[in-house]
């Protein structure tokens, strides 16, 4: 697996969750917000989609370059590991969203590991061939 499909695959998290909440930001709103802190209006519907766009946004610019060692370990651990701490503390203790941001919780671990198994690949010497 070349350093450039691990990317691709780190690129497709953001495309296909980001696309999820931007085309439909109703639905998850109402799958990952607990019953009394779901809003369901259409500003939070914007929000929401705005928070989609943003993703998959970020999903185009990784899939269209090209990165090297330090662009995975550093977005590695700056792209997964605060939401870890995001997901633990609003899942158990403000028990402000539903056991649905599980798929956000599988999505981060998703990025933490591509990008570390990006960053072996190329500090492997796939940079250099």
């Amino acid at each position: 697996m070349s350093a450039l499909f691990i990317q691709r695959l780190l690129a497709s998290v953001f495309l296909g969750l980001g696309g999820w909440v931007l085309i439909f930001p109703h639905v998850v709103e109402r799958l990952v917000l607990a019953p009394d802190h779901y809003i369901g209006t259409p500003a939070s519907s914007v929000i929401l989609g705005c928070f989609g766009a943003q993703a998959v946004l970020g999903g185009i610019v990784m899939w269209l370059s090209r990165f090297r060692p330090i662009t995975f370990l550093v977005f590695g651990i700056a792209g997964s590991v605060p939401f870890f701490i995001f997901n633990y503390y609003f899942v158990f203790v403000v028990e402000m969203f539903t056991n649905w941001m599980i798929l956000d919780f599988f999505g981060n671990v998703a990025i933490f590991a591509l990008c570390m198994l990006g960053y072996v690949k190329l500090k492997g010497g796939e940079a250099a061939a």
